[in-house]
């Protein structure tokens, strides 16, 4: 039987659709959604062996909390780490001097439990933006979101527009949620699957940077403006329970929302039409995701100013280790960031000690290496 007789009466199998042609040749546990670049995780990867995995992140996190806490210009043993909340806790222990005891409970325990809050925000965000944008090099710092939450919270600070805890970070929502409308509303053509949002987002991110400079340039005092340039770089130091209490509230119920989009983001990860077809409501779901993601990045920005590449390099390497799949990919971004973010900032604290280093500072420093690699793995560099 020749080939055409073979053929005859069947119809042209159509293509499939964008990205999944390639999916269907690999194992699934390979499939780079998105374009994502090193997205595919090791094959074969059983649940048993990463639910060891996940254990032993979620045992590296408090360790590394506790661990933070002794770290700084002023040593702090083990007994007075115990001793310290052990009497906040309640128990018939001796408490410690006065100043000790201020140094461990006010200023460095919410400082580490801060880090952890917003270095699980910040690393979830990623991984949702790079499947909402299919787009591998996709975080809130790139794409102008947190220097839109930066204006905000600042000229609530600056005007003295209801400078509470709430006010600054209500100030940074609105901020944010702007950036996001100018961002889509400059795309609105070219569409969230191209590298131009990377690009548009370096440009919306120097239009709020320039608003911040020009409201502190036109209605702040030189203290103010020293205060508040140090705090834009990303700093942990004025990290204070009420900032926590905000951050703990906001930040489960965030990345619980984005969680249950995890079906929602693997289909989105392959592209809107895809998404569409297995039934995913394109439009809304995008809309909830960016806000949930302009809320989490609001809330990180208020309490510790801008702090970028901790969205890129923590969900790169998660999608390494446990695959694209963003109902495993999420929590395990999330507890990577957490624990990422406490020991960046244990570094910042001492590596010039005793003068602090800014922490965004620090993961600048390693987040543009990064940055470059995958520019130069998806061939854009």
């Amino acid at each position: 039987m020749s080939a055409d007789q073979h053929t005859r009466g069947r119809e042209p199998r159509p293509p499939l659709p964008d990205g999944l042609g390639k999916a269907a040749a690999q194992d699934t546990t390979r499939v780079r959604p998105g374009g994502t670049a090193g997205s595919g995780g090791p094959p074969g990867r059983s649940p048993a062996s990463r639910a060891v995995l996940f254990l032993l992140a979620a045992g590296a996190l408090p360790a590394s909390a506790v661990a933070a806490v002794r770290i700084g210009t002023t040593d702090v043993g083990w007994s007075g780490l115990a001793r310290a909340l052990g009497a906040h806790a309640g128990l018939d222990v001796e408490p410690l001097p006065p100043l000790l005891d201020s140094l461990i409970w006010d200023l460095r325990l919410p400082r580490v439990l801060l880090a952890a809050l917003v270095g699980a925000s910040l690393a979830v965000c990623g991984a949702v933006l790079q499947a909402v944008t299919r787009n591998a090099l996709a975080d809130p710092y790139l794409l102008g979101v947190s220097s839109g939450a930066s204006a905000g919270a600042v000229t609530v600070v600056v005007l003295g527009v209801g400078a509470s805890t709430l006010g600054v970070t209500g100030g940074a929502l609105a901020g944010a949620l702007l950036s996001f409308a100018l961002l889509l509303a400059l795309l609105r053509r070219t569409g969230l699957d191209s590298v131009r949002i990377v690009l548009t987002g370096v440009v919306v991110g120097q239009l709020f940077t320039a608003l911040t400079s020009l409201v502190l340039m036109a209605s702040a005092d030189a203290d103010t403006t020293r205060a508040v340039t140090h705090w834009l770089l990303g700093s942990m130091a004025p990290a204070r329970w009420h900032t926590v209490a905000v951050c703990a509230v906001v930040t489960p119920l965030g990345l619980a929302a984005a969680w249950l989009c995890s079906p929602a983001l693997d289909g989105l990860a392959f592209g809107a039409d895809t998404a569409a077809s297995l039934g995913i409501g394109v439009r809304p779901t995008r809309m909830l995701l960016l806000v949930v993601t302009a809320a989490l990045t609001a809330v990180a920005v208020a309490g510790v100013g801008a702090i970028g590449f901790v969205g890129l390099i923590v969900p790169h390497g998660v999608r390494f280790l446990v695959g694209p799949l963003h109902r495993v990919l999420l929590p395990y971004a999330a507890l990577a960031g957490a624990v990422f973010l406490v020991w960046t900032d244990a570094l910042a604290r001492v590596a010039f000690a005793p003068r602090e280093v800014p922490v965004g500072v620090i993961t600048a420093l390693l987040g543009v290496p990064l940055f470059l690699l995958v520019l130069r793995k998806r061939g854009d560099l």
